[in-house]
């Protein structure tokens, strides 16, 4: 396993499978800002990349204890062809080694990993069974299943490669109507710029603080917006031009992302959700993406999930479910591993409360 470096790492990783925005350097260098040492390598096959995982580290400072001890992180990744057993066994058995050289607690990897579509048990469920041997290879291997974990294991994938017709016939007959009704209602979309920074963290802040989430510190967005100024753009719903709703829309190898949504409680009797997405639909369509990821499914198909109500309204424009691996852990010292489990989770529900209590500061205060 090598260290790789240079700007053309985006180049590099493009040409592998299901390519990720956050194994990107950009994303790497916004964490490289926040406590992470971003680890970039490769492996090759007869000069050839075959594989390539960004690994972030961070330091875990324990007061008291004379070891030095680090977390490692491979976010959306390793990428490689993991039905590819040889390549595979190789990438986990070099993650392993590479983790115990460096005092890890853990390595973590959430690969997009397919593990079925649509909804379990439903007519549209459909079992991949390449997914359910890596997770055999993985359990093998001594990984566990993380109880920690960083991003959704399940999304709702869009398909962008019909034409704008085909897409909207394939939209849940409310959400056509609904998209229809904001432009009706006076609904307009405008890309947003820099000026727009300060209105969209405070709409981010309030609808945080109504729909119960923790958002970080408004600097921390501002250096991810600024650090994918090429890859990002944020869409602003307006109302007789007052912002209403925004999304934040993320690009990279012919795939966009829905990262960030947020808006006000004025004017959505409008829609203006559902026509912030048809437009960013069709702006990933002019740049030649042919997947819109809307970020974000249930761990749990029924209403009792935080997350069905939003679910419902991804699904009505249109979109597949996808269910990936999760994140899975690997812990040469399990000792260390339980400590920093049965802590961490404690730690972070502090962080949060103090953080939502911040971000009310910060929106009475506007």
């Amino acid at each position: 396993m090598n260290s790789y470096s240079g700007a053309d790492w985006n180049s590099l990783i493009s040409q592998l499978p299901d390519p990720h925005f956050l194994q990107t350097w950009e994303w790497s260098q916004v964490k490289a800002k926040y406590g992470w040492e971003a680890m970039p390598f490769v492996w090759d096959d007869d000069g050839q990349v075959v594989a390539a995982a960004m690994v972030l580290k961070r330091a875990v400072p324990l007061r008291g204890f004379a070891a030095r001890l680090s977390v490692l992180y491979v976010p959306k990744g390793p990428l490689m062809d993991w039905e590819n057993e040889s390549l595979r066994e190789r990438v986990l058995g070099d993650l392993q080694d590479f983790a115990k050289r460096q005092g890890a607690i853990f390595v973590k990897i959430d690969p997009d990993v397919r593990l079925g579509t649509g909804i379990p048990g439903g007519e549209d469920d459909v079992i991949d069974n390449g997914g359910q041997a890596v997770m055999s290879a993985l359990t093998r291997r001594g990984w566990l299943f993380s109880s920690d974990q960083i991003q959704f294991r399940n999304t709702v994938m869009l398909d962008l490669s019909p034409s704008e017709d085909e897409m909207l016939k394939r939209m849940k007959q409310k959400t056509r109507y609904n998209i229809r009704l904001a432009g009706r209602k006076g609904v307009s979309v405008r890309v947003g710029g820099r000026e727009d920074w300060p209105m969209l963290y405070g709409m981010y802040a309030e609808t945080s603080l109504r729909d119960g989430f923790a958002i970080r510190d408004e600097n921390y967005y501002r250096t991810v917006w600024e650090t994918f100024a090429e890859a990002a753009e944020p869409l602003i719903a307006e109302v007789d031009g007052e912002p209403v709703a925004a999304i934040f829309v993320f690009y990279f190898a012919g795939r966009a992302y829905y990262l960030y949504g947020m808006s006000r409680t004025v004017h959505r009797n409008k829609m203006p959700n559902y026509l912030l997405q048809w437009e960013a639909m069709k702006r990933a369509k002019s740049r030649g993406c042919t997947v819109y990821d809307l970020w974000g499914a249930p761990d749990t198909f029924d209403e009792s999930d935080s997350m069905w109500g939003v679910f419902r309204f991804k699904r009505g424009l249109g979109g597949e479910v996808l269910r990936t691996l999760g994140a899975w852990d690997y812990a040469p010292n399990p000792l260390w591993y339980r400590l920093y489990t049965g802590v961490i989770p404690r730690v972070l529900d502090v962080m949060r409360a103090r953080g939502k209590k911040r971000t009310k500061g910060r929106v009475a205060g506007r």
